[in-house]
């Protein structure tokens, strides 16, 4: 049997292709709509860094010593799939921004013990050509702090210091990515 669209189902799609169109001011492709709404909403303050127990590729941060800057909180473990599959987005969006006020620190939170010892999560770093800060919450307090659950995660914080934009898990890589955009601009117009 051919599966045939209602009429009402098209009329939903191209109400809603108008509308993504409209969002974007007439400009295409769909990078441009993401770029209008990139789902930001406020989440509250971005809890500190905890009981980091060595930060790599830095001296110690903290989110207030990083203000005025768009800063990407992930929550990863070197050994987990998912967090390997993301890693090249998050290495790509460091190298693409950084000049640009933004930053990531990669929380590693460690899910068997032996991705607790400091020389396997440097060796990680370098497998995958982390140049970004990296905080080793051995203990879970920052984890604890940002009530995570989940490898990956992210936390999207604005200069301010609120967290704008969460997600877990692999994917929507375009849309985080309109919101690292999103949230830079708002930064250059203050």
């Amino acid at each position: 049997m051919k599966s045939m669209l209602s009429r009402r189902a098209f009329s939903g799609l191209a109400v809603g292709s108008s509308a993504l169109v409209a969002a974007a001011g007439g400009a295409w492709p769909l990078r441009s709509a993401l770029a209008a709404s990139p789902g930001l909403q406020d989440y509250g303050r971005a809890p500190e860094f905890a009981g980091i127990d060595k930060w790599l590729n830095s001296e110690p941060l903290t989110l207030k010593g990083l203000a005025g800057k768009v800063v990407l909180v992930d929550f990863w473990t070197y050994s987990c799939i998912n967090c390997i599959r993301t890693l090249p987005h998050v290495v790509r969006w460091y190298e693409k921004y950084k000049d640009q006020g933004f930053t990531v620190v990669g929380v590693h939170s460690p899910e068997f013990a032996y991705e607790k010892l400091t020389r396997n999560v440097q060796d990680a770093i370098e497998r995958f050509n982390i140049r970004y800060p990296v905080a080793q919450d051995n203990g879970f307090a920052t984890w604890k702090a940002y009530q995570n659950q989940y490898w990956p995660a992210f936390y999207l914080v604005d200069g301010k210091g609120q967290v704008m934009r969460q997600h877990f898990g692999e994917g929507e890589y375009a849309e985080m990515e309109a919101a690292i955009e999103a949230l830079l601009a708002r930064r250059s117009a203050v």
